[in-house]
């Protein structure tokens, strides 16, 4: 039996992202993302039709200047002789007190009124700012988590993807100044150097080549590579010799080289003559100690294969559950410590849609509890949409808690909820824990801590978006998150990678400690 790591690790091998998401906006789910490809669309419609009103009006406008043109041709070629005729007289009377005013009417007429009023209606649905921030984030962390060169972001070569999806000039630029306005210079040098390549190979822009290299240049500096940084001001001296800083900013980096060459006792080397791309500069490190490990697991890497011999597989009937006799599920070791196992077909395909159904007009913003306050909050570890379902919602709710129970041996009667996530492209859960490590947590008193965790995945996705263990690899459906004496299993640290491609949804339920005291007896040391 393959694992879901190893299924993701194939797809990689087999066949190893344009923004809208976020999961990302305001991180919105690839469901709400769906909503607004249906809404640009119905603009666009909108859009049309207000083209055809103003090519209407223009061509009634047109045909008044003409009919206008031949008359007043005729009457100032001899206005004496024309007004000679008192049929013309009255004509041109009239003309000037009715036929005027009514196309004084047609030109105020605005046809955009139709338009605007739509654009008001869906403008408070669009995205802001943030959300385009966001979006521009989520495009780097998939860059950094499956190391993709920024030229193939913006050739949209993507595993399992066919598509003709393309970053532009001006696109790239975009994403540099994002990069550079949170003065993250890594990604800022990334995609400025991109914009460059792009714009010297001569695609047509809005954004001059002498932008793209004030930017790059600074940003290089912000890196440490003097001579890279002075070899991109020259040139931007070169194109635009007025500019503002330009001028200023190469004496000072030329000054700095200089002083740091005589300190050090060093010649001086000209620039590299490389193109600048990923791993020309070294991404400065975060939050995440674990980072490395974490994004090497994403991408199918370090997997202890050994281990598998110690894995098995059978079938669970939840010790003669009477709801499974006929039915058992197929169960697999994930892993032996901890122990994580893997239920197959656990839901339904109706099942699944059912839950999708019910959860998608609930979606919110997913929260975390904060580790200092115990408020919870969002974050930018974790990026994705969820919602919370009832057994009392729907049959299928009641019917998959009960499953849980069934197969898992525990109460669900002081579980939390059914949690429905959706991740969007760029959606994920950096490594955490599920269980609570604060000892005064007031959500703990009634129901004690998260015992256990039971995950199903309800969609698969074409690239990225595994759930992966940075301390052994591997996947997770059911996993206890303390040990039998109620201490936390440090072990079951995991993460949501990003999404690559695809939109992943998932279902979880996390099972608390009161009322399994004989499901789940303390055992007789700390780490049983």
């Amino acid at each position: 039996y393959l694992n879901v790591m190893d299924r993701i690790m194939m797809k990689w091998f087999r066949k190893i992202l344009q923004y809208s998401s976020y999961t990302i906006l305001k991180f919105y789910s690839s469901y709400r993302m769906t909503d607004l490809v249906f809404t640009e669309k119905e603009m666009v419609n909108s859009l049309r039709e207000y083209i055809k009103a103003e090519e209407s009006k223009l061509a009634a406008v047109k045909s008044w200047a003409n009919k206008l043109d031949s008359l007043t041709k005729t009457s100032t070629s001899d206005p004496e002789a024309y007004l000679a005729h008192p049929v013309n007289a009255y004509k041109l009377v009239k003309r000037l007190n009715t036929e005027w005013s009514e196309l004084e009417s047609l030109v105020l007429q605005n046809p955009s009124d139709g338009f605007i009023s739509n654009m008001t209606v869906h403008r408070q649905y669009f995205p802001d700012e943030e959300d385009e921030t966001g979006a521009a984030k989520a495009l780097m962390r998939l860059q950094d988590t499956y190391q993709l060169d920024s030229e193939v972001l913006a050739q949209g070569k993507l595993p399992g993807t066919h598509s003709e999806a393309r970053l532009t000039v001006d696109d790239c630029f975009g994403m540099g100044k994002t990069a550079y306005n949170e003065a993250d210079y890594y990604h800022a040098v990334l995609w400025m150097q991109q914009a460059l390549k792009q714009i010297d190979a001569g695609e047509e822009t809005e954004v001059t080549k002498a932008d793209i290299l004030d930017y790059l240049s600074y940003s290089v500096y912000q890196m440490g590579d003097l001579p890279r940084a002075i070899e991109l001001t020259r040139r931007l001296v070169a194109i635009d010799s007025s500019h503002q800083r330009a001028g200023g900013n190469l004496r000072y980096f030329e000054t700095l080289l200089s002083k740091q060459m005589n300190e050090q006792h060093q010649a001086f080397e000209p620039a590299s003559e490389e193109p600048i791309q990923l791993g020309t500069y070294t991404r400065p490190r975060d939050h995440l100690p674990e980072r490395e490990e974490y994004e090497a697991l994403c991408r199918g890497e370090g997997l202890q294969m050994a281990r598998r011999s110690h894995l098995f597989c059978r079938y669970q009937d939840g010790q003669r559950n009477p709801r499974l006799l006929l039915q058992p599920l197929m169960e697999e070791d994930e892993w032996d410590s901890p122990h994580i196992v893997r239920y197959i077909h656990f839901m339904s395909e109706q099942e699944i849609n059912k839950v999708k159904e019910l959860a998608k007009p609930r979606l919110a913003r997913a929260t975390v509890r904060d580790p200092k306050t115990g408020v919870l909050t969002t974050a930018q570890y974790r990026v994705s949409k969820s919602a919370w379902l009832e057994g009392e919602d729907d049959p299928v709710i009641a019917r998959v808690n009960q499953r849980i129970e069934d197969v898992t041996g525990l109460t669900v009667e002081t579980a939390e909820l059914l949690q429905v996530a959706n991740y969007g492209v760029g959606g994920q859960y950096e490594p955490h824990y599920d269980f609570s490590r604060r000892p005064f947590d007031s959500s703990l008193k009634v129901d004690g801590n998260r015992l256990a965790t039971f995950l199903n995945y309800m969609s698969d996705v074409e690239a990225g978006g595994a759930t992966v263990f940075p301390d052994f690899g591997g996947t997770a459906v059911f996993w206890y998150n303390l040990f039998k004496s109620g201490e936390g299993d440090y072990r079951t640290r995991h993460a949501a990678c990003p999404v690559l491609v695809g939109s992943k949804w998932v279902s979880n339920k996390w099972i608390h400690e009161r009322g399994q005291e004989f499901r789940r007896p303390c055992g007789l040391t700390e780490v049983d």
